[in-house]
């Protein structure tokens, strides 16, 4: 498949559309006239770009959970307690399995099912079966933005309902939906499928709707080196500003060393204005957020808002512009409405205590400084890759390992690089595999993993890497020996 980093025509994104509406009942309802017209005549309450930009502006950490049922009233219900008794800044409408794998008529089937059994069938909210006018009801209920969170390597037509019915955010991207997600789909497929969603974001945004667009900052979510996201994040940036979008949450996982995650933040948003402003695209409203512990929960709730309460510390101390909200049932299943509420309650006591702190350190400046430089040369290797062109120059690099995303099902991805963390409990790398650095940061990491190992009295080891996979499950950051 040809792909390049350059917008797409209109007349062969208008053919495009009418493929994509085409692909289930409900796309025949979307008229992006009409639509705009709707989005125009909504309140600024509930405008997500609005929201985080004066956030951004007044140095606030928004609150945000996940969650979503497939029933759209109980849905309406969980929306409604999360802003009234959980004190959400903005609500997710978490999207179901099928409609990720773009299997419409399962979905509908799980509809049927949850409505005749009374309780939910699906993991997620189905918005394409449900239509514009459904989603336009959901997006009523409350009076606070809307985002669609999913994990879709093909999201096209759910980004034109929701587009449609709505939602003022969206959450994915080419890399960040294929990777973590997927096991077959090639790079270039899901590049071109959300160049399809950028388009239709810049489209709206031409027609003076803002619709803010957040690549999955998190990747697999387990001890993803900050450079590696920090790189996935940048380029999804760039392929989206391309297509016209102005405004952009870029994303990273928290992993629980304190420097180094108040670092990962701030250079995220740092270096994703400076290649968008190097690239030419220097009118783009950059953002953060910042996503509590993705890795295993302690199953005990009370050290489990251990955990919430440390990703809250970081998302304020790093002036992260939101942080997404984990709750105390995360060992064990879907939480309830009421866990998740409290897990929102207990960031937001967090932030709204740290908010006029502020933190540096000398060792927080050399962290920024060498995810800097790691990132740097992962970006520019890959526009070398594509003789200048992002969107080529990612494909390759994937394939090259030059952008290496650990432990991702996709068969696509090199799969070389392998993490672990050193003595303090920050996110090193093992084996660099074929990431581009230099031997001083090769050299770098081989040094601080070589500390831990002398302070465990132990060899490295792949045993490490295990070990600190369940560490924070087991109630501690490094994965120690017993």
């Amino acid at each position: 498949m040809d792909i390049q980093n350059k917008r797409i025509p209109d007349g062969e994104f208008e053919q495009l559309r009418q493929e994509v509406l085409n692909q289930w009942p409900t796309g025949k309802d979307v008229n992006l006239e009409e639509a705009v017209a709707y989005h125009k005549s909504m309140p600024e309450c509930r405008n997500f770009s609005k929201k985080l930009l004066d956030a951004k502006r007044n140095k606030r950490t928004l609150i945000q959970p996940r969650a979503g049922v497939p029933i759209v009233e109980e849905h309406i219900k969980l929306m409604q307690y999360l802003e009234d008794f959980g004190e959400a800044d903005l609500l997710p409408s978490t999207i179901d399995s099928y409609t990720r794998q773009n299997r419409y008529e399962e979905a509908e089937n799980g509809i049927h099912e949850s409505l005749r059994l009374e309780r939910a069938m699906l993991n997620g909210f189905p918005a394409v079966n449900h239509g514009v006018a459904k989603c336009r009801k959901v997006v009523e209920s409350v009076n606070i933005p809307m985002q669609v969170r999913h994990g879709t390597p093909d999201a096209r037509l759910l980004t034109e309902i929701t587009y449609a019915g709505g939602f003022t955010s969206y959450e994915g991207g080419g890399i960040s939906y294929n990777l973590p997600y997927c096991k077959n789909i090639p790079m270039e497929r899901t590049i071109r499928d959300w160049q399809y969603v950028d388009r239709l974001t810049g489209l709206y945004e031409e027609m003076g709707v803002s619709i803010n667009r957040e690549p999955y900052g998190p990747l697999t979510g387990t001890l993803v080196p900050p450079c590696i996201s920090h790189a996935a994040a940048i380029i999804e940036a760039l392929l989206a500003a391309e297509q016209g979008v102005k405004n952009i949450t870029v994303g990273y996982g928290q992993f629980g060393n304190l420097v180094q995650d108040v670092a990962a933040i701030r250079t995220l948003e740092e270096l994703t204005d400076e290649y968008l402003e190097k690239y030419g695209y220097g009118d783009v409203q950059v953002t953060t957020v910042l996503h509590q512990w993705m890795g295993g929960f302690p199953a005990d709730e009370a050290k489990a808002f251990g955990v919430i309460s440390s990703g809250s510390l970081i998302a304020a101390l790093s002036k992260a512009t939101k942080v997404i909200v984990k709750t105390p049932h995360e060992a064990v299943g879907i939480p309830t409405m009421e866990a998740n509420a409290e897990g929102l309650r207990c960031t937001k006591q967090v932030v709204n205590m740290l908010s006029d702190q502020t933190f540096q350190d000398k060792r927080l400046d050399e962290e920024k400084e060498i995810i800097k430089l790691e990132t740097r040369a992962i970006v520019d290797k890959c526009f070398e890759l594509g003789n200048g062109d992002i969107a080529v120059g990612v494909c390759r690099g994937v394939e090259a390992g030059v952008l290496d995303v650990p432990f991702a099902p996709c068969r696509f991805n090199a799969g070389k690089v392998l993490p672990c963390r050193d003595n303090e409990g920050a996110i090193r790398i093992l084996d660099t595999g074929n990431l581009p650095f230099s031997k001083e940061l090769v050299d770098f990491h081989k040094a601080k993993i070589e500390e831990r190992a002398a302070a465990e009295k132990r060899e490295i080891s792949f045993q490490m890497v295990i070990d600190d996979v369940y560490s924070i499950g087991k109630g501690r950051l490094v994965g120690r020996p017993k």
